[in-house]
């Protein structure tokens, strides 16, 4: 399970995209500060892909996914709440209400469930689900301008993370990109269309209700 909840965290980053920050900032980590001050909640479409080689973990963790292109979309209100829909090339729900975190497999038509907790903390999601804090939780740097994209480096301070570095890329007063390092030597790159930042959402856009049949699991 811990496999299947890295991903969510990991995949669950992508939700930034193309969303305005003010002119007045410059840097990426003056843009950073803007997009967690300014945008509570956001939908949207996401892309991953795997841009180098995955290596399967030393402890033969399960639930490894091959490499190649993800899509679907996304809808978040901070803090911790949050629906990340795989469509493509496989279903895959992952959502969470503020305190559980939900995984559904549509083809095994499974369920599995644990508390959200802490895990936020250190992670690539805080910058979308969590508090305003972020520099609690990372170590910010400038990296400068590559390929029009205005980049900056994030770097966990707690050890106790599946995720080495994040780098975030913002370009023309929006943020463009993530890419995600995990302690295996993954290299993970988020992209984002169609967003829509503080969208009204109705009540109980994150109540999960398992389908019906399923098979839910605490993990």
């Amino acid at each position: 399970m811990k496999s299947v909840f890295r991903g969510a965290v990991l995949l669950a980053s992508l939700l930034a995209s193309l969303m305005t920050v003010s002119p007045a900032f410059a840097g990426g980590i003056d843009d950073l500060k803007a997009f967690v001050a300014q945008v509570h909640s956001a939908k949207g479409d996401f892309v991953q892909r795997q841009v180098n080689a995955p290596k399967a973990p030393a402890s033969g963790v399960q639930g490894f996914r091959p490499s190649g292109t993800q899509s679907g979309n996304f809808v978040f209100a901070r803090p911790g709440k949050f629906i990340w829909a795989y469509t493509k090339p496989y279903d895959q729900l992952l959502q969470a209400d503020g305190e559980n975190f939900y995984v559904y497999d549509k083809d095994l038509n499974q369920v599995t469930h644990r508390k959200l907790g802490n895990v936020l903390g250190a992670s690539p999601a805080a910058i979308l689900f969590g508090s305003n804090d972020i520099e609690k939780s990372f170590d910010l740097r400038d990296v400068g301008v590559k390929d029009g994209i205005d980049w900056l480096e994030m770097t966990p301070k707690s050890k106790d993370t599946q995720f080495q570095q994040v780098g975030i890329g913002f370009k023309d007063g929006m943020l463009a990109a993530m890419e995600l390092h995990d302690v295996f030597g993954n290299v993970t790159l988020l992209t984002f269309t169609n967003v829509v930042k503080n969208p009204s959402l109705p009540a109980g856009t994150f109540k999960f209700t398992p389908p019906k049949g399923a098979d839910v699991i605490d993990g």
